[in-house]
């Protein structure tokens, strides 16, 4: 399958306003490049805290759009048979009216063949099936082989926003999780992502679990990783908000109820979270917390006894960390 790009060459204010505007005429799903640094919410929805320093914001943006070609080298658009030149021209007369109105830069456009690979499905081969010491994670397009029959298996897909399993600090969490967990336990993951460890809680056999994030993407994501799964819609709550600053969030998700409390986010939320949900953990409740890259070890624990929690054990994998403590 061979596609035609059009990539066009604007400012960053004038990439939401070029997207909306190119698809009514049948150009979708664009590929943005630009310099545009992450913004704090971001960067507190990313699990990990080695974060790269960017190139300076110059302003330029690039917006990427692909159209298929046939057999015959022919182009559709809604539907209609167009000509490479005739998506240019489209373009040209749509970014010339919208230069009336806003600044959208220099709206060069520029078009080229891409490979002849399958969009869709070829990144596959770069995700197979993996262990986790005696658990099996496998993708939906493999099949399990007939020696791990019998093993333990989550299946899940990776995802454009969430995890699979794979990082460091979520290995963490599960051998801590499977050391404390009872079928009387009662889970709350905080910053669920796709609803691995919650899920895995409940395969484990935890009674009921409850998950927050802040990317609404996690509802969908949880969704398919329970069906994919055989969880019951009544084993898993799955709430959006920020439980740390949001009381309603607090409310919902309810105090001194919990046997477990899951955290696998970035030391620096670990930090003003800890001493906000020891009100939501039951006296004897355990706190695993991970996201922890090694020189934030200390500031953690800190937090952690500052909250009145006593840590029962750090354990490390790679230069990650993962803290376990208790509500006495």
């Amino acid at each position: 399958m061979k596609w035609k790009k059009f990539k066009i060459k604007t400012l960053t204010e004038a990439e939401d306003i070029i997207i909306s505007t190119l698809y009514d005429i049948g150009l979708e799903g664009a590929q943005i490049e630009d310099k545009v640094p992450l913004t704090a919410l971001e960067k507190e929805q990313m699990f990990v805290d080695i974060l790269p320093d960017g190139p300076e914001d110059d302003g330029i943006a690039y917006l990427s759009f692909f159209v298929e070609e046939t057999e015959d080298g022919s182009l559709s658009l809604n539907g209609e048979a167009v000509t490479e030149e005739e998506i240019v021209s489209r373009v040209q007369e749509e970014l010339e009216t919208l230069r009336m109105f806003c600044k959208i830069g220099e709206g060069s456009i520029a078009v080229d063949e891409t490979e002849d690979i399958d969009w869709i499905n070829n990144w596959k081969q770069y995700f197979h099936q993996f262990y986790i010491d005696d658990l099996l994670v496998i993708p939906s397009w493999e099949e399990v082989k007939p020696e791990d029959t019998g093993k333990m298996v989550l299946h899940i897909d990776p995802g454009t926003a969430f995890g699979t399993g794979m990082h460091e600090t979520t290995q963490l969490c599960i051998r801590q999780l499977k050391k404390f967990i009872t079928p009387e336990t009662e889970l709350l993951d905080v910053g669920t992502g796709s609803g691995i460890l919650a899920i895995l809680s409940l395969m484990y056999g935890a009674k009921h679990a409850v998950g927050t994030d802040l990317d609404p993407c996690a509802v969908e994501a949880v969704a398919d990783n329970m069906k994919n799964n055989g969880i019951a819609p009544g084993q898993f709550e799955m709430m959006i908000g920020n439980i740390i600053t949001d009381k309603e969030v607090q409310d919902r998700v309810g105090y001194e109820k919990y046997d477990i409390v899951v955290a696998n986010i970035l030391a620096d939320v670990l930090v003003p979270l800890t001493p906000v949900i020891v009100n939501q953990m039951k006296k004897g409740a355990v706190y695993i917390t991970s996201g922890i890259i090694d020189d934030k070890e200390s500031t953690v624990v800190e937090a952690v006894k500052a909250a009145g929690l006593t840590v029962l054990e750090v354990t490390y994998q790679g230069e990650w960390v993962s803290v376990t403590a208790r509500k006495d």
